[in-house]
This record gives structure tokens, sequence and C-alpha cells, in this order.
């Protein structure tokens, strides 16, 4: 037996109706790779969403559905004509439709309830009630949002745009709609930052013409070491060459010697 499907969570519910009224009935798999959707519905397959969808919007299949209108069998009368017949026809139930598909898309949950910190500004953070008061005063937002406001305010914290402290939670310094502010600190620190990197610029800005100074000095010696070796060379050549002069000559005298000769060297 393969393992038993797990139940469908209200927010995977909320994530699978706006990936329908974004990219429509049947783009399953653009719905599941929408960077947005993708958290919520990376557990499920193209079929579990079709067939979710199916439920939800009371289609073939569906809760709801299959209750057919059922008439009444004509009774025969006592004097064995038969009556009229009479025909109840019930009206088919509509589809029950969540009010959660009036929600918002996932991350439109979050702004709400970071607009809603900062904008009670409470210096030790705001609590549940607090929040929800707020955003319904403000936005229409379905019943079941009570619920899922603990969970949206633990995924804040994982992610570092709120810090819980005592129940209570207050937008992170370093953090306002998602995005960094720089303190004052922080411009003097990069300042000297910037200050320093240029002294090690300069630094190393000499430190390499020092180098380069070093290496010409070094090829103009090599260089001239190279020249003394090149005299070196021609005058060991010009030597070999005398040499060789000697030592034919020494031949000529020892082949005339040799035939009883007398050579007279000046």
């Amino acid at each position: 037996m393969g393992n038993p499907k797990q139940k469908w969570t209200a927010e995977e519910e909320e994530a699978l109706r706006a990936g329908v009224a974004k990219y429509g009935k049947g783009n399953w798999k653009l719905i599941q790779r929408d960077p947005e959707l993708s958290p919520f519905l990376f557990a499920r397959s193209n079929i579990d969403l079709k067939d979710k969808w199916r439920n939800l919007s009371g289609g073939p299949g569906g809760h709801g559905s299959r209750e057919k209108s059922r008439a009444s069998k004509p009774k025969p009368s006592s004097d064995g004509s038969q009556g009229a017949v009479v025909v109840k026809q019930t009206a088919l139930p509509k589809p029950l439709v969540d009010d959660s598909s009036k929600s918002f898309a996932p991350n439109r949950y979050n702004e709400m309830i970071i607009e809603a910190i900062s904008a009670l500004k409470e210096p030790n953070g705001s609590d549940n009630r607090a929040i929800v008061g707020y955003i319904e005063q403000r936005q229409e937002v379905p019943q079941s949002f009570k619920k899922q406001l603990c969970s949206r305010l633990k995924r804040l914290v994982a992610i570092e745009k709120l810090e819980k402290v005592q129940n209570r939670y207050k937008i992170r310094k370093d953090e306002t709609f998602g995005m960094k502010t720089t303190s004052p600190k922080q411009k003097g620190t990069k300042l000297k930052q910037l200050q320093n990197a240029g002294h090690t610029t300069c630094d190393a800005v000499e430190e390499a013409s020092m180098t380069a100074a070093y290496l010409i000095a070094e090829a103009e010696n090599k260089s001239f070491v190279a020249a003394e070796a090149v005299k070196e060379a021609e005058r060991v050549s010009k030597m070999a060459e005398d040499a060789d002069s000697l030592l034919q000559l020494a031949k000529e005298i020892f082949e005339t010697c040799s035939q009883g000769e007398i050579v007279l060297v000046a």
C-alpha cells in the first residue's frame, strides 16, 4: 500500500486558488514553478493540484456535485386508476466556497503584517490581537486569517524580517518592508573603510613603483653581465684561433724534421 496522502492545509488551498487566478485552470506546472507559490505546493503533484481544484470548485467528481434530483414515484389510487404524477425536484446545492477565496497571494499577507506592525509603532512590539485589529480595520480578510497569523509570524521571524520578544513582534532594526537601512554608525564605518581603502591603494601604488624600479635595475645589471660575457666569449674564441694556428705550425715543423731536414726558427 502507498503512503496515505497528507491533508491539505489552508495555506496550500490559498496558494492553489492564487495560482489558478494568476495562470488559469489546467496550468498546474506553471503554478508549481511560481516562486511565490512553490514554497507551499512543492509537496504536491500536478494530479494533486487538479483533484484538489476539482473538489474546491465543485466540478465533476467534487463534493456536492453528485447529488441528483429525485422524483417521487406515483402511487396508484385506491380505485385502481393512476393519479397525477407529482415530481419533486430539489435544486442542486451550490458548491461550498470558503471565504478564503477572497484571499490575497501568500506574500501579500506578509506585507500586511509588516505594515501593521510598522504603523502601530509599539516600542515593545505588537501582539497578535493588535495586528489582527489593525488589518481588519483596513482590509477585508477571510475568517481563516486569524488561524494563519501565527504561522505567518513564525515564518517572518524565521526569515529574519521580524523579531519576537515575549509574545510580541516588531520589525528588525535592519529591516523595513524587506529593505535594509543603513544606520549613521554603519555610514561612518563605510566612510572609514573607503578612506582606509584609499590609503591602501596609495601604499600599493608606491610599493608597485618601487618593485618596478628594482626590476629595471636588476634587468640593467643582467644586461651588463651579458655584455661582459659576450666580450669574454669573443676573447676566448680569439685565443682558440691562435692556439689552432700554433698547433698547425707545430705539425708542419714536425713533418719537416721527420724527413731529416733542418728547420730554423727565428
